[in-house]
């Protein structure tokens, strides 16, 4: 399937494919499909048909016009499932068809289907890359769940041609729970492009918090519901705005109530982040769990004060302002820098804003990003031809 010589600079056939088309994760493989289109390789996306709601069908809708490989829409589940044998058998006869000179599997499962299309094909199968953007390297460390996963992705280790990763920090928890790369492996940053680095001013109506992501555990709203009644207690009620949406939010707002905050809390649908942006003064980023997230980035770029938990990649994105970074999964602790933010003077507050904009500005550039992980590819091709 190789139709590029080792070390060429022509035009590439790439299959991105990936899980749920939601988040950093899809925000990664929109810019980067569009960015390698724009270069003028031959790209196609395959991607889950069950997640995504509207936002993501419009997204994906201004895309596919431009997929030369076309898109995919197939039941994939985020847990190991029956359907899963169904969902490779498909994903294969797509690959067969569009023979790719690479797939790159973004995510778990996007992984998992990446790197076991083309069993039976040999060195003739494309180049198998893969990004894992958290994932199962996430789960709790010594659970069975981990346990299976990583004996999973030791697996796959075999079959993988690169492994390109996000975050410093994700390359880590890779190399202890899995084991050394086997093949090629880089850090490749996520970045944002030069739009998203014009500053965002918030709204004269705007809530004094804002947050901006998926409705789930790993990001930590309980603990800023538990923040927010501590707060309460003090009598110091922040008006709340939850942009996002998620399978738990339910649990949440029921947990509002509980702790008798919920008139604080007010929540709107998933929208465009700088949209978002502007209906917020503090935005608040409670996490237990990341990668390198997107969110944290294009807020940084558009100089949106944060409030942000100190996980996975977070400190790099942070770099020498690091310390102004909190302990997750504390609500104590979050309710006092909450405190802290809302009562800091807005001179400050605007420079503080401004010097990390300029470090994000500085190490995190999407065109950057696409160059590297354009090379990655090429060099795992020349890695293949001479093995």
């Amino acid at each position: 399937m190789l139709q590029n010589a080792p070390g060429s600079n022509g035009p590439l056939r790439i299959m991105h494919v990936l899980r749920a088309p939601v988040g950093g994760l899809f925000r990664h493989v929109l810019d980067l499909s569009s960015e390698q289109i724009a270069r003028g390789h031959q790209v196609g996306v395959i991607a889950d048909s069950l997640t995504g709601g509207e936002m993501a069908e419009r997204q994906l809708a201004a895309l596919s016009p431009r997929l030369d490989l076309g898109l995919m829409r197939l039941p994939i589940h985020r847990l190991p499932h029956p359907s899963d044998v169904t969902a490779l058998l498909a994903i294969n006869r797509r690959l067969n068809k569009m023979r790719p000179d690479v797939v790159h599997g973004h995510g778990s499962k996007g992984g998992l289907f990446a790197r076991s299309s083309g069993l039976m094909s040999g060195r003739a199968s494309p180049i198998r890359v893969y990004t894992p953007h958290g994932g199962s390297l996430n789960y709790r460390n010594g659970s069975l769940s981990h346990k299976l996963f990583m004996a999973t992705e030791q697996l796959l280790s075999y079959r993988t041609d690169a492994l390109l990763f996000e975050s410093a920090f994700i390359a880590g928890r890779f190399e202890t729970f899995v084991g050394h790369p086997h093949h090629l492996a880089r850090i490749i940053p996520n970045g944002i492009s030069e739009a998203e680095l014009e500053p965002v001013a918030p709204q004269a109506d705007a809530a004094d918090l804002l947050y901006v992501g998926e409705f789930r555990s790993a990001k930590g709203l309980d603990t800023l519901i538990d923040a927010l009644a501590l707060l309460a207690e003090k009598n110091i009620r922040p008006k709340t705005l939850l942009v996002g949406d998620g399978p738990e939010r339910a649990a949440l707002e029921a947990r509002a109530r509980r702790a008798g905050v919920a008139s604080l809390l007010s929540v709107k649908s998933s929208m465009p982040a700088r949209a978002a942006f502007a209906l917020g003064k503090v935005m608040v980023v409670p996490s237990r769990f990341e990668s390198l997230p997107y969110i944290v980035l294009e807020a940084a770029g558009a100089r949106i004060p944060l409030v942000a938990t100190n996980v996975g990649g977070m400190s790099e994105i942070f770099g020498p302002y690091k310390d102004r970074l909190i302990a997750a999964d504390d609500p104590a602790i979050l309710a006092d820098a909450l405190r802290q933010a809302l009562d800091e003077p807005p001179q400050e507050q605007r420079d503080n804003a401004g010097r990390l904009a300029e470090f994000v500005a500085a190490r995190f550039s999407i065109s950057t990003m696409v160059d590297q992980i354009l090379q990655g590819y090429r060099d795992a091709i020349a890695a293949r031809a001479i093995k």
